[in-house]
């Protein structure tokens, strides 16, 4: 994505282009940062997964296993990124 803008800057360096890819930047920086989060929370409760099993716990289904909700909650992010971009 960021790519993407860096290109159209390139072409047409106007203020709207540099700004529409500084928030492409901004956007692409905060997923990833996001992802680092999650990955990390996702070790965590992989851990904590691991520690039941060790104690001879059952483990419980749930509805909304971690890995799910936080891949929608990624990707809702990313479209409001987009769509954020796409309004300024």
């Amino acid at each position: 994505m960021v790519g993407f803008f860096r290109s159209l800057r390139a072409q047409a360096p106007t203020a709207e282009a540099i700004r529409v890819h500084q928030g492409a930047i901004q956007v692409g920086t905060a997923l990833v940062v996001l992802g680092i989060c999650f990955m990390a929370l996702a070790g965590f409760s992989h851990w904590f997964t691991l520690q039941k099993l060790r104690r001879g716990e059952s483990l419980e289904a749930v509805k909304w296993p971690l890995a799910l909700v936080l891949a929608l909650l990624l990707a809702i992010l990313f479209l409001a990124g987009l769509l954020a971009l796409r309004a300024r």
